[in-house]
C-alpha cells in the first residue's frame, strides 16, 4: 500500500475514533439524571392563593355593605330625632332627682334631658309623672331665666303623681325646661321650629 493511503487511512481512523469518543460522551450527558428529572409542580397552596384573595375580598365588601346599612339606620334614627313632635301628641315625662326621662313620644323615648322639639305657634300637653317621690315641678324657661307666660306646674311629692302642663301656644322664647327644685339635674333644651308660611308653600 503507499504511503500516502496508509496516512489517509489512519487519518480516518483517528477522525471516526474521535467522533465516536464525542458521541459517546453527547450520549452520557443526554443521560444525566439531573437533566433528565423534570421540574417539580409549584405546590397546590399558590394555585389557592387566588381563592383567598377572593374571600378576602367577598369578606372586604360584606363588611362594606354591613357600615352602610349601620350608616342608613343611623341616618334613619337621626331624621325622627329632627322631627319636630306632633302638637296632636303629648308629651310624657318622668321626672326624678337624677333628671327627666323621655317616655313619649318614641323620638325622646329613655333619652335623659331630651330636647323637646316643637313647632311654633302650636299648643302642647307636657305630662310629667313623680318617679321618686322627691318634690318637682316643671316649668318652662326664656332665655333670662325667667318663666314664659307663667307656663309652670305645682310642686308635688309623691311617686307615681302626674301634673299636666298645657302650652297654649309654642313661642320662640321658649329655651328650656326645669325643675326649680333640681335646677341643675333636671333641665332640658325647647328648641321651637317655625312654620312655613301658607303662600310659600304655593309658591
Amino acid at each position: 500500500m503507499p504511503e500516502g493511503d496508509s496516512t489517509t487511512r489512519r487519518r480516518i481512523i483517528e477522525v471516526a475514533g474521535a467522533a465516536g469518543i464525542t458521541a459517546l460522551l453527547a450520549g452520557c450527558a443526554d443521560e444525566d439524571p439531573e437533566e433528565e428529572t423534570p421540574e417539580e409542580d409549584e405546590p397546590a397552596a399558590d394555585e389557592d392563593e387566588p381563592e383567598a384573595e377572593n374571600d378576602d375580598e367577598e369578606d372586604e365588601a360584606a363588611a362594606d355593605d354591613d357600615e352602610e346599612n349601620d350608616e342608613d339606620e343611623e341616618d334613619e334614627e337621626n331624621d325622627d330625632e329632627d322631627e319636630p313632635i306632633d302638637p296632636d301628641q303629648e308629651i310624657l315625662l318622668e321626672g326624678t332627682t337624677d333628671g327627666w326621662t323621655g317616655v313619649e313620644p318614641e323620638a325622646i323615648a329613655d333619652e335623659e334631658n331630651p330636647t323637646l322639639l316643637l313647632l311654633e305657634g302650636e299648643s302642647y300637653e307636657i305630662t310629667w309623672e313623680n318617679g321618686d317621690g322627691e318634690e318637682h315641678n316643671l316649668e318652662i324657661r326664656d332665655d333670662t331665666y325667667g318663666v314664659v307666660d307663667d307656663y309652670e306646674t305645682d310642686l308635688m311629692d309623691e311617686e307615681g303623681e302626674t301634673e299636666t302642663l298645657e302650652i297654649d301656644e309654642v313661642t320662640d322664647e321658649m329655651v328650656q325646661y326645669l325643675c326649680s327644685v333640681h335646677e341643675t339635674e333636671m333641665v332640658g333644651e325647647v328648641a321651637v321650629e317655625a312654620q312655613e308660611d301658607d303662600e310659600n308653600e304655593d309658591e
